[in-house]
């Protein structure tokens, strides 16, 4: 019963079904002269550092943020050296709070290579997070990118709270649904709704449009972040789950749903179990099997839909054009992407 779940029938689902290469294509150009800039920006006469930056480099990612700078960008014109500037900006402060939190969680291993602080211990990692914010400042300051600063500026702010906010709900075990979407929509769907935004800045003075791209950003960064969270619950369908929400003791939506829908005393038993630091894998099964069984699998899923939905939905109302079908088929690959 748990895997029909997660296969059942969406109005998501498409017969032709596209790669993300393939969904991107119509900004391929554009992110190939992104890495230049990009890269140029981390240019260092540092030696140590220029070592750590080259390794980075060789991390490359899905460059999801970047994407959606570009494509919110080519809903109002042509992408320009303001789109380039603020793609930079986002992946450098996106970077780094990646290794920040790889410090901060004591991680071995990010995108397929070890993570900066195992290669060169915590304080190299703390200090090229350090790097990489203070040049996306400057990349903002050297192209006086104001407008550009300020919105990422309150992003990042927003990222720390978020983070802090579970942290504080980590220690104190009191996540409910309402706390957690306050979590997400600062710590991962500000930023995708900053990246939106700087695109639509990047081509358009119009302040409804860069408005309205913020909106979809935010929805759709829920939505991406909820798919995340799906991920650890997964089963066949999406390849071997890590379970490292569960081992980290990491509250997400899909097991807040489920301790609502369970009895007093499975509540307190699966609290119990979630709370301990370190669970046997019979632990994690049960956790996983009670999630299922208890509708926080379906239930979750059903608010990652209306979320895309309220970002589809809001992007319709811009004229139908080969861009905002693209950036459409961008929405729907994020809440059915299998990693």
């Amino acid at each position: 019963m748990i895997d029909t779940e997660l296969k059942e029938a969406t109005k998501f689902k498409r017969k032709d079904k596209k790669t993300l290469k393939e969904i991107t294509s119509p900004v391929s150009n554009s992110l190939s002269e992104f890495r230049v800039f990009y890269k140029d920006a981390l240019c260092t006469d540092v030696f140590l550092l220029d070592k750590i930056v080259q390794y980075l480099l060789r991390q490359k990612g899905k460059e999801i943020r970047p994407t959606l700078v570009f494509m919110s960008a080519k809903l109002f014109g042509d992408v320009t050296e303001r789109s380039y500037v603020a793609a930079t900006m986002i992946e450098l402060l996106h970077t780094a709070t990646l290794i920040h939190d790889d410090v901060v969680d004591d991680a071995e291993v990010r995108r397929g290579f070890l993570s900066i602080n195992k290669v060169w211990k915590n304080k190299a990692g703390v200090l090229l997070g350090d790097f990489l914010l203070s040049k996306g400042l400057l990349t903002a300051l050297d192209y006086e990118e104001f407008k550009l600063l300020k919105v990422l500026s309150d992003a990042v702010k927003k990222m720390s709270e978020g983070e802090l906010r579970q942290f504080k709900a980590a220690r104190l075990f009191n996540m409910d649904e309402e706390y957690y979407f306050k979590v997400i929509s600062e710590k991962t769907a500000s930023l995708i709704a900053a990246c939106c935004e700087c695109g639509a800045i990047s081509t358009s003075d119009d302040p409804n449009m860069h408005q309205k791209m913020h909106d979809i950003g935010m929805n759709t960064g829920i939505a991406f972040q909820i798919r995340d969270d799906l991920f650890d619950y997964g089963v066949d369908d999406i390849g071997k789950p890590k379970r490292n929400d569960i081992q980290e003791r990491k509250v997400t939506l899909p097991f807040i749903k489920a301790l609502e829908n369970a009895s007093f005393l499975e509540t307190i038993r699966m609290r119990h179990l979630m709370r301990k630091r370190k669970k046997k894998s019979k632990d994690i099964d049960k956790i996983v099997h009670f999630v299922h069984e208890k509708g926080g699998i379906k239930y979750a899923r059903s608010i990652m839909h209306d979320y895309a939905d309220k970002a589809l939905d809001e992007l319709s109302t811009l004229p139908s054009t080969p861009e905002r079908k693209s950036f459409e088929e961008l929405i729907t690959f994020i809440i059915e992407r299998k990693k």
